[in-house]
């Protein structure tokens, strides 16, 4: 399996088409699009060409986003824009602020972010997710199939693990493969039925995909993955969150 950064993508700007920016990007590093290669793509250029921006001069804070910011440490405005965009905070201490976000995933700040945008003087603003990132991964696979060829997307950002230290890659939308592989009930090398083996392949797929992405300046915030071994599917990422009942860590 190959995984390659295109180069030479230019900066994100609202509006911007990314199914022809990718497309641009991937002539001059000799590549063309082959049937089941998959696009991972950066959350946060998707938000940018989605104009997810949100001027914090325009933020009006309410009390529990007041309480919450004293409680973390957290600028106000910013946590206003957290509640905003989640259904439940499930944990918050000093500097650390952990929600429900509306679309169902649990993680820090329900996606709300300063880094890696520019900052206009005296407006300071934030990036929100895409609205709906399995809809956006399935607009941009639209797209770019126009070359005729059956491609997979994932929109991939970063998050923190309940019991380990550091954040990693994970799947936030998907389009064209099952993203969960299902292997309860085939067996193991020694005839073992397996009883609970599920794999998050897109999850895995994105997690490789932001270490060669990289987080801080490298600016490759698409890769191009191929040779995965993927089942063709109109499942979506939201098949990846486990229901509240089955979560042992809320």
């Amino acid at each position: 399996m190959q995984l390659i950064a295109l180069p030479g993508l230019p900066r994100v700007q609202p509006g911007d088409d990314l199914a022809a920016l990718i497309r641009a990007a991937l002539q001059p590093a000799g590549l063309e699009l082959a049937d089941g290669d998959v696009l991972v793509v950066a959350q946060k250029i998707v938000s940018k060409a989605e104009n997810r921006y949100v001027e914090l001069n325009d933020v009006t804070v309410g009390e529990q986003a007041q309480t919450l910011a004293a409680e973390t440490g957290k600028e106000p405005r910013l946590v206003q824009l957290i509640l905003d965009q989640s259904v439940a905070v499930v944990r918050h201490r000093p500097g650390v602020l952990i929600v429900e976000h509306r679309n169902g995933y649990v993680h820090a700040n329900a996606g709300v972010d300063q880094s890696n945008i520019e900052q206009p003087p005296g407006q300071p603003r934030a990036l929100l997710l895409p609205k709906d990132p399995d809809a956006s991964a399935a607009r941009l696979r639209a797209a770019l199939e126009e070359t005729g060829k059956h491609l997979n997307v994932i929109i991939n950002d970063t998050a923190g693990r309940a019991w380990r230290n550091g954040v990693m890659g994970f799947a936030l939308g998907s389009a064209g493969f099952e993203p969960v592989v299902d292997l309860i009930g085939t067996r193991d090398l020694f005839g073992n039925t397996l009883q609970v083996t599920q794999v998050a392949v897109a999850d895995e797929l994105a997690a490789a995909a932001s270490f060669v992405m990289g987080q801080t300046a490298e600016a490759t915030p698409v890769v191009l993955i191929r040779g995965a071994r993927l089942l063709p599917s109109e499942s979506t990422s939201k098949n990846l969150i486990r229901a509240r009942e089955h979560d042992l860590f809320r």
